[in-house]
Formats: C-alpha cells, sequence, structure tokens
C-alpha cells in the first residue's frame, strides 16, 4: 500500500463537462482565479466549492466542470495546491522555522495535520518535515523544556 493511502485516480468523462460553453469556461476559468488565488480563499478552511459558485452566481456542477476541464483536477486538489504552494514558501521561510507542522497546516487553510501531510506528499513527493530539512538543513534542534 502506498505511503498515506494515495490511490492513483482514473479519469473520467462526465457528460456535463462538454455543456459548458468554451468562452464561458475560460471567463469562469479567471473569476475563479481571482477568488481563489488573488483574494486567497484557499486559506479559508470553510470555502467550499459550493461557497465559490455562490459567489460567482453559478452551481457547483459548473464549477467541478470548469476546475476539471481547465485545471485537469478536482475542486479539493485544485484548492489544497496553493495551500501547498504557501506552505512550501513558509517551510524554508526563516522567520518560521519555530513553526510546527500543525501550525504552518493551520496558517493555509488545512482543517488538520493529516490531510495537511497528504496532500503535501502527493504533491511533492516528501513530507513537509522532509521538504523542510532538505531546504534548509542547518535548522537548530529545538531544545527540551525540562519539567519539574
Amino acid at each position: 500500500m502506498a505511503k498515506y493511502n494515495i490511490t492513483e485516480k482514473t479519469e473520467k468523462e462526465a457528460r456535463y463537462r462538454s455543456l459548458v460553453n468554451p468562452k464561458l469556461m475560460d471567463e469562469m476559468k479567471e473569476r475563479i482565479l481571482e477568488v481563489i488565488v488573488m483574494q486567497k480563499k484557499y486559506k479559508d478552511k470553510d470555502y467550499s466549492a459550493k461557497k465559490l459558485a455562490e459567489d460567482l452566481g453559478t452551481n457547483t456542477r459548473y464549477i467541478s466542470a470548469i476546475v476539471n476541464v481547465k485545471f485537469h483536477m478536482n475542486y479539493t486538489s485544485f484548492v489544497n495546491k496553493f495551500r501547498i504552494e504557501e506552505a512550501m514558501a513558509i517551510l524554508v521561510d526563516r522567520r518560521y522555522t519555530n513553526l510546527r507542522m500543525e501550525e504552518v497546516s493551520d496558517m493555509v487553510g488545512f482543517s488538520n495535520r493529516q490531510s495537511f501531510y497528504a496532500s503535501f506528499y502527493r504533491l511533492t513527493g516528501m513530507t513537509p518535515r522532509e521538504y523542510r530539512l532538505q531546504h534548509i538543513p542547518q535548522l537548530p534542534k529545538r531544545k527540551k523544556v525540562a519539567t519539574l
């Protein structure tokens, strides 16, 4: 079994994808990027495809179709991609070397550590800790606090 229970997904063709006008699809792609990336909605743990559809005045089937066709992934993977990219920047930034992985996970919008690790591994092929150690190998070791 693969690490973090990651399985390969098979591509399946949904009938409704072909119903979206190509010009409308291009326009919606830009609007989706504006909301998710520029407004940094990917950091909001509760920002779902349903909320995005409401904000854009459409429905979740159109959002799903557009994300699948234009970005070649599902909505969750699309949002997690931006979260992981930001996490990668935080992990190598020396200002944040004292942050625990749970704190980094929370900063970028994951609701739990497990989904953060699984998404990070799926995108990079390594854990967040391995990524940090590879890019900042001379990190100081954490001091253990003595308890009385």
